[in-house]
């Protein structure tokens, strides 16, 4: 196939493809931080968490998890509050086990995901992309110790 077309003047020119390319200090999969993110992230105490929303209408949204448990659904009372009809009343729970979080779907019509499979229950790690609907959020957890 030949990626050239001619312009009006009868010369032929190459097509150029843009891409957008991530962050040279960004890790394979990983969404675009801001520093405020990173500010964010680095206070966030030993027994807390954040959700930053990377996609769906609520994307650079940040929830803090600093409850022993945080409901997550298209209900306005939830904890986390993701208005879309691929989310469920009651979507997700999240639990903090001590310094961890655990979350457990509530028998959602379209499921729970984490790094691309589905979970009913599932502990959570630093860096883990939990889809719940459309909605795609990444699990940052605190590690600096409480003053």
């Amino acid at each position: 196939m030949d990626n050239t077309r001619e312009h009006e003047n009868g010369q032929s020119a190459a097509e150029t493809t843009s891409i957008s390319l991530p962050p040279a200090d960004a890790q394979p999969g990983e969404p675009h931080l801001s520093d405020d993110d990173k500010q964010a992230i680095a206070a966030l105490p030993r027994n807390s968490a954040l959700l930053i929303a990377h996609s769906g209408a609520n994307q650079g949204a940040r929830f803090l998890l600093d409850q022993d448990v945080t409901t997550v659904g298209r209900h306005p009372e939830a904890g986390i509050f993701l208005d879309d009809v691929t989310v469920s009343r009651r979507h997700v729970e999240l639990t903090r086990q001590g310094v961890s979080f655990q979350i457990r779907d509530l028998g959602s019509l379209n499921g729970t995901y984490v790094n691309h499979d589905r979970v009913d229950e599932y502990t959570l790690k630093p860096g883990d992309e939990v889809q719940i609907g459309k909605f795609r959020l990444t699990f940052y957890a605190g590690s600096r110790e409480s003053d």
